[in-house]
């Protein structure tokens, strides 16, 4: 929220430099992220006035401009194509620092001699001062401005930039915070005057208000101002519009912005003319309704959105935008003009659905109280009757359905004692809460009974007034203790632990954590199965889904995974390595899903040609394999790896990772069919652990195996064996021999000199004893033993 500093004094008055007040108000719990001073720099740049044009002697595009200073008069060579005799303009003197319209930069000027001619001092266009980007012409200021005067007197502005907090609707005003200010300073808060003169025709007599659903919309104000012409607003207006990020329109259109940021109310002016049988209807969209918004945007409504019609068509969508019929137009001459109140979820509901959000919606969507209607179409009917030449209806139309009385809420000594851990008494705790303008009386010993004013919806409980004791009072001022005895000492989470460790393990095999919305679609879902139909439980449907395409809990984290891989990859050239650890929702019948904690990995095929030293290696099923492998070697998990069949993976290049008789995770190459799917032109390769098996498996103690002091023998083996033939089978056999310490495998070929349906497999046997130097005797007869049982049971041969 931007907040300018001459706007803020008319309801408050400050004393105290900006710093300070914006380091109260951050203390208050209203942070000031920015202080934006305009005319800081303008110390040597005074209101003058335009007295005789003439043309320069030696230039054909240039002219000497005679200004009236006040106490003086000076001739200055100007190029501006908009001089004129007796306008006023913002005159900079030399050794004033201003913008450089050509090079941007901020420069000292000094006199200089143009074409024969001394000129001592400028003539400002609006960029050279900071104001705007406009360079075609000098600023003209208004005619009311003083000679001499500093420029800064009037344009000067100091706008702080506050963030509001959600719960602080009513800060999301210039009267609200002023309303703070006048709290923390001490100072008294002055409520603008809302009196006007009134017509003798009443507001009753030019329409009627229709409200289909209280719920929806528990008030509808709405008065009535005759015989307006729409112009520009004076200047003041768009000034402080201006600063607060508003685009000045037209005095009706700036009216209601006006009286947004000053009361926090949105308005909206309807063009009388176009409300088709005088009347207002407040009611839900009909399913699949056409309107055109102000933005000239076809909509099409669903009945979970709030309209206001009129007897025959929707006239605006309720709290969002106005609709393109009704819009106020030069020619409008009545105005209508719509203050109500709203529900917080119906916004918020059409806001999403039609992706349309405003200065309006954001209000209403944080709660807003229905006793700021009326207030706020009062002092939007007294500008707009001042500032469009109008007169206003009597009276106000009120349809208030939804008025409710508000019950006053106790607060204690002990209370705050309790909570804020220091004494203040009944009377501090009064004075604090009515500094803010909550209204205080006597309740029992030492309570106070508040009744809390229409502008604070935050205010429900008595701990909400304790917060405002401690806000006035300061928090800086709560005195400090230390604990009768220390913290006691945290305790490690496993789960947590063991989540970091896979995360640090993930990082250095050069991974990227992603992270990815446990909410998706059926469609989405769907895309993961290579097959035409897919065979899979239905996932749980949310019961107010934000939209379609997160409308379901996941059942897999493959889906996410790939979506980012698609969307890395076109922009992106190689070497994308992504994983994610998360939660996925397994549907259990007449039960709560069953959460499982997995962890995804997905790599591209596609490497940089070269490294400084070699080729790069290529990534296939056994680069995917040995990420697993250093994985679950970190954890200190033996795994066997045998082949698998997942829906998403190929079938030749798929894999179940199994620790002893339990399947903890799967890996493999992507099925083309997904990859298509989800638009990836390259192969890709993934793998998948359940977290909560590894864990278990990660926590059981571990066996110290004694390290032989002894040296190894290596011996190299190299079979040939039918095609089919699992290295995994290899390994059982080998290892399960005592003195077999490791088993390498460095060459698998098929080709030429091996028959067709054969397949040559090369490893490597060491052998050691833990006891002793082993004899080549003793290895002999185990390698003997070892090719036996390899012949017998996969038909091996050794190759000579």
């Amino acid at each position: 929220m931007k907040v300018p500093l001459k706007w803020l004094k008319d309801y408050v008055d400050i004393d105290i430099p900006v710093d300070e007040l914006a380091r109260k108000l951050t203390l208050a719990g209203l942070e000031v992220s920015d202080i934006q001073v305009i005319g800081g720099g303008w110390d040597k740049v005074i209101v003058g006035r335009i007295l005789a044009v003439e043309p320069h002697p030696n230039a054909d595009r240039l002219r000497l401009a005679t200004v009236d200073l006040g106490n003086r008069q000076i001739t200055v060579v100007c190029g501006a194509p908009n001089l004129v005799v007796k306008d006023k303009i913002a005159f900079a003197l030399v050794g004033a620092s201003l913008i450089d319209g050509h090079t941007g930069k901020v420069e000292e000027l000094k006199p200089a001699k143009i074409r024969g001619v001394v000129s001592e001092g400028m003539i400002c266009a609006e960029k050279e001062l900071g104001i705007s980007e406009n360079y075609e012409g000098i600023l003209v200021l208004p005619h009311e401005f003083e000679i001499g005067r500093p420029l800064a007197d009037y344009l000067g502005e100091t706008i702080l930039d506050i963030d509001i907090t959600p719960n602080r609707a009513d800060c999301l005003s210039v009267m609200g915070i002023a309303r703070e200010v006048a709290a923390i300073t001490g100072h008294p808060f002055r409520l603008p005057d809302l009196a006007y003169e009134e017509g003798s025709k009443s507001a009753e007599s030019y329409a009627s208000v229709e409200i289909k659903d209280p719920k929806l919309c528990p008030r509808y104000c709405a008065g009535i101002i005759d015989g307006i012409t729409i112009k520009s607003s004076p200047q003041w207006m768009q000034d402080r519009l201006a600063a607060c990020g508003a685009r000045p329109i037209n005095n009706i259109v700036d009216v209601t912005n006006y009286v947004m940021l000053e009361f926090g109310q949105p308005l909206h002016a309807f063009d009388y003319r176009e409300i088709r049988g005088q009347k207002i209807i407040v009611r839900r969209a009909a399913e699949g309704e056409i309107m055109y918004t102000l933005d000239e945007e076809e909509r099409k409504l669903s009945s979970d959105i709030l309209l206001i019609a009129d007897a025959e068509r929707a006239v605006a969508v309720a709290g969002i935008m106005g609709g393109l019929s009704s819009e106020v137009r030069d020619s409008t001459t009545t105005i209508l003009l719509e203050s109500a109140n709203f529900s917080q979820a119906a916004i918020h509901r059409g806001s999403q659905q039609l992706k349309l959000g405003s200065e309006a919606s954001a209000r209403f969507e944080k709660g807003l109280n229905p006793e700021l209607a009326m207030m706020a179409v009062r002092r939007a009917t007294q500008l707009m009757a001042q500032l469009g030449g109008g007169k206003a209806a009597r009276g106000i139309i009120d349809v208030y359905p939804g008025k409710q009385d508000r019950k006053p809420i106790p607060v204690s000594e002990m209370e705050v004692k309790r909570i804020l851990g220091m004494d203040i008494n009944e009377g501090s705790i009064k004075r604090c809460l009515e500094s803010l303008g909550l209204h205080c009386k006597k309740g029992g010993k030492g309570t106070v009974l508040v009744d809390v004013p229409w502008w604070r919806n935050d205010i429900n409980i008595p701990v909400d007034l304790v917060e405002e004791v401690a806000r006035v009072t300061g928090y800086e001022n709560i005195p400090e203790s230390m604990l009768s005895s220390p913290l006691p000492t945290g305790e490690s989470i496993p789960a947590v632990a063991f989540r970091r460790n896979l995360q640090d393990i993930m990082a250095g095999c050069g991974f990227q954590e992603i992270i990815t919305y446990p909410l998706t679609s059926l469609e989405v879902l769907s895309k993961l199965s290579s097959a035409s139909i897919v065979q899979c439980p239905e996932p749980l449907k949310m019961a107010n889904a934000m939209s379609r395409e997160l409308e379901y809990l996941r059942t897999s984290l493959r889906a996410g995974a790939l979506s980012v891989l698609a969307r890395n990859q076109r922009t992106r050239e190689n070497n994308i390595r992504l994983f994610e650890i998360a939660r996925i929702f397994l549907p259990r019948p007449e039960d709560l899903p069953l959460e499982n904690e997995m962890l995804c990995g997905l790599v591209d095929t596609i490497t940089p040609d070269t490294y400084w030293q070699h080729k790069s290696a290529p990534v296939d099923f056994y680069f995917i394999k040995g990420i697993v492998e250093t994985v679950l070697t970190r954890l200190g998990i033996e795994a066997e790896y045998l082949p698998g069949n997942d829906a998403t993976l190929n079938p030749a290049k798929c894999a179940d990772v199994m620790a002893g008789s339990i399947k903890i995770g799967v890996i493999g190459e992507v099925h083309p069919a997904v990859l298509k799917q989800f638009d990836i032109a390259e192969p890709a390769f993934l793998f998948e652990l359940d977290m909560d098996r590894l864990l278990k498996l990660s926590s059981e103690p571990l066996v110290y195996k004694v390290v032989s002091k002894y040296p190894g023998t290596t011996r190299d083996i190299a079979v040939l064996l039918d095609a089919g033939v699992d290295y995994q089978k290899i390994v059982e056999i080998v290892k399960s021999f005592s003195l077999v310490s490791e088993l390498q495998l460095f060459d698998l070929y098929v080709g030429e000199q091996v028959p067709d349906g054969k397949k040559s497999i090369a490893f490597r046997v060491i052998y050691q004893a833990a006891d002793r130097t082993l004899k080549d005797e003793e290895v002999d007869k185990v390698q003997k033993r070892i090719l036996e049982r390899l012949s017998k049971e996969l038909g091996a041969t050794l190759r000579s």
